[in-house]
């Protein structure tokens, strides 16, 4: 695997600029790799591991830049629970680690580089070289992935009985014995016109 400044720079390439969630990203990565194992994570390794994310922002580019893994892979989940964390599963050892970014290193920051004025870059710098205990929590954990969401082809695929658009992957819905997608079952988060 690339270092820290090469996987930051890539990561920083595809995100479009630098920011503190990249290099938070990146470390946060390197490190949930390390503990479960992959040192190969785009190559021999990359169908070995699951990543879940919680959250939208920076992070998760360097996240998805880091260890190759995709939504479109699935091998990269993503739950909106809004928290700077993610999870990394070894789908051949079963272990997993999830790896939280602490709010307090925003503060802690200021004892890294106190002659820069400005707080945005004042905690780029100090987060490429804070000890990780500062700037993350690092808990073993125990995740089951479900088999409908293990990267690989679909397990299943339905029509809707109702529209008529496919779904896969056990994300169809029974309701009053009829097999319904999400949007017909549950309500649709657009308006057809």
């Amino acid at each position: 695997m690339e270092n820290f400044e090469e996987l930051l720079e890539i990561s920083t390439k595809i995100h479009g600029h630098i920011c503190a969630g990249q290099v938070i990203g990146v470390r946060l990565s390197m490190i949930g790799l390390r503990e479960i194992g992959i040192d190969d994570p785009k190559g021999s390794q990359r169908k070995d591991f699951y990543v879940l994310v919680e959250i939208d922002r920076c992070a998760t580019d360097a996240i998805q830049s880091v260890t190759g893994c995709s939504l479109g892979k699935r091998s990269l989940k993503w739950l909106d629970y809004g928290i700077m964390a993610a999870t990394f599963v070894n789908l051949k050892s079963g272990k997993s680690v999830r790896v939280t970014a602490l709010e307090e290193a925003r503060e802690t920051s200021k004892k890294y580089c106190p002659e820069i004025g400005d707080k945005y870059k004042q905690q780029l710098e100090a987060y490429r070289v804070m000890p990780e205990e500062e700037l993350f929590k690092i808990q073993q954990v125990k995740v089951q992935v479900p088999e409908a969401d293990m990267p690989g082809r679909p397990t299943k695929r339905v029509k809707c009985e109702e529209c008529g658009d496919w779904v896969q992957d056990c994300r169809d819905v029974d309701k009053d014995g009829k097999t319904l997608c999400k949007p017909c079952a549950e309500g649709r988060y657009y308006e057809i016109l």
